[in-house]
């Protein structure tokens, strides 16, 4: 972990050109102290690291003092940097360890790619934290120190230990022989088995891990795509699946179709409109989905959930009527 630290120093330093202990402290997450340490162990270890004194001193390398990664061309560079602005990295606790990356992968880019591949990627922006509508995105909540010791457990294939809160249940312990990590639509998952059945856990409601000693129970080899596609195809053959027949305006299929678990079948109609029949995850799911689209949707079946709209669109209406 230290030999990390010292790098990223060495890189910041060359960066920069000069930097306070103050400054490196807060770009590296420890103290003031540890800073001034870690500069002794890097003179003691040749590098030419050497200190300015007065009001605009710091910590600087001699002149000349570089590393270069070769081989790589403006478009490789470019590719490094875009993905590093993905959140994937900060989903699975990684996002210190991608910084520090980013911050290696620019310093030893050759010179003549430096300025042009970093400035081209300020241009190119990956998964931006709202879309058009200015819908936010919010991101989990994860604990550093679980996500940690799961990712931990995933890389060295040791069984785990997790204290997880199923929807609407009291977190319990459970042991789990772990598989992989998957993040998809900013929410992250624990494939798993347990008693050498499948299971799938969101992170974030995983509130405490523990690595165990003993190896996991699992296959050396993993397609995990396919794993997924395999849990998602089971997830969307459950038994509490709505099926609703509706008709649309079509300026809001897309969205309607995006939000359903399934389109079963499409028609249009002598008006333009569409019918559609769609599948939901369950009534809570159908419900929200469809109330989303207000008067440019109809539910022409089943008809609690016609109901269910009408009684809801009543009682808001009822709550606004003026005095």
């Amino acid at each position: 972990m230290r030999a990390d630290r010292l790098v990223s120093l060495v890189l910041l330093l060359r960066r920069h050109g000069r930097l306070t202990a103050d400054v490196l402290a807060r770009e590296l997450e420890v103290s003031t102290r540890t800073v001034l340490r870690d500069i002794e162990a890097l003179s003691a270890a040749g590098v030419p690291v050497y200190a300015e004194r007065g009001r605009h001193g710091g910590f600087a390398l001699l002149p000349g003092f570089q590393t270069e990664l070769t081989g790589l061309n403006h478009d490789e560079a470019l590719a490094l940097l875009v993905a590093g602005s993905r959140r994937g990295a900060q989903a699975f606790g990684l996002g210190g360890a991608l910084a520090s990356a980013m911050r290696k992968v620019v310093d030893a880019l050759p010179e003549s790619y430096r300025d042009t591949a970093t400035g081209a990627a300020r241009r190119l922006l990956v998964d931006p934290e709202t879309d058009l509508l200015s819908r936010r995105v919010v991101p989990e909540d994860l604990p550093d120190a679980v996500v940690a010791e799961v990712r931990r457990a995933v890389l060295t294939g040791h069984r785990l230990r997790i204290n997880y809160a199923a929807v609407d249940q009291s977190a319990q312990w459970r042991t789990v022989d772990p598989i992989g990590l998957v993040t998809v639509a900013d929410q992250s998952y624990l494939l798993a088995t347990r008693s050498g059945e499948d299971r799938t856990y969101r992170l974030s409601r995983i509130l405490d891990a523990e690595e165990l000693p003993e190896p996991a129970q699992r296959p050396e080899h993993i397609d995990l795509d396919q794993a997924w596609k395999e849990r998602s195809t089971r997830f969307r053959a459950g038994s509490d699946q709505v099926a609703v027949e509706v008709r649309v305006n079509p300026t809001r299929r897309a969205e309607l179709i995006g939000t359903a678990v399934t389109l079963r079948s499409e028609t249009t109609e002598a008006d333009g409109r569409l019918r559609l029949e769609l599948t939901f995850q369950d009534p809570r799911h159908a419900e929200w989905a469809l109330w989303q689209l207000g008067t440019h949707a109809e539910i022409l079946a089943p008809q609690w959930l016609r109901t269910t709209l009408h009684d809801r669109a009543t009682t808001l209406a009822a709550h606004y009527r003026s005095p």
